[in-house]
């Protein structure tokens, strides 16, 4: 049990990198894994470019530390309120890219122009850029986050949960790669968006834990990881 827990906060460190090296997160930022009653999730000081298994905690859903070299981040709440009220979701990202929240900034709706960007869609917005940082705050997320696999926040960021740490890694880079096309589209014109055929024919296709690693080791690669 020691090693998989060992396992596990060295799968979530390389998401954490990963997810630095695609400027998705920077100083800030944070990612979490399920731990039975309690949570795997980085340390609030730690430099997330230079991550390890040793700058992963272990905390109960209450925000106390049982294990680790540092404490959880002030909006260790947003994961918290969501593996209480969503017993399907296995680990969490949470981040502020840069091309998503152009859209919540601006009150341009999140529109699915590739593919991929179908997974997530439609995504609903909590509309205040404060930080996830009490109860009060993840409920409010949870309400508008519902069963959904993301949700942005108003001049704020985004939040992804899956099953595992893979699929909310894939899916927040999703999103944002969606984001960005679209934002770039917007500046010659109207993007053209998926119709329903169109996105459930593509989530059919792509909501597959095979692709989903092939993502993760794609972005795994280009970090020099074996």
């Amino acid at each position: 049990m020691v090693g998989d827990v060992r396992e596990r906060k060295t799968q979530l460190a390389l998401c954490l990198r990963m997810l630095e090296a695609s400027e998705i997160i920077d100083y800030n930022g944070h990612a979490s894994i399920r731990d039975g009653a309690n949570m795997l999730i980085n340390v609030g000081r730690a430099q997330r470019s230079l991550l390890t298994a040793d700058d992963i905690c272990t905390v109960d859903l209450d925000g106390n530390l049982i294990e680790g070299n540092g404490k959880p981040p002030l909006e260790f709440h947003l994961h918290a309120g969501i593996y209480k009220a969503r017993p399907d979701v296995g680990a969490i990202c949470h981040a502020h890219p840069k091309w998503s929240t152009y859209l919540t900034m601006t009150g341009h709706g999140y529109l699915p122009v590739f593919a991929q960007g179908t997974l997530v869609y439609p995504l609903p917005v909590l509309d205040t850029p404060d930080s996830i940082n009490s109860v009060e705050m993840s409920e409010r997320l949870n309400a508008v986050l519902g069963d959904r696999p993301a949700a942005l926040m108003k001049s704020h960021g985004a939040v992804t949960v899956g099953a595992d740490i893979v699929e909310a890694f894939v899916l927040i880079n999703y999103l944002e790669e969606n984001a960005e096309r679209q934002y770039r589209a917007l500046q010659i014109g109207q993007p053209y968006c998926f119709d329903d055929e169109q996105i459930v024919a593509a989530r059919a296709k792509l909501h597959n834990p095979g692709l989903f690693q092939r993502t993760w080791d794609h972005h795994r690669a280009k970090l020099g990881e074996p």
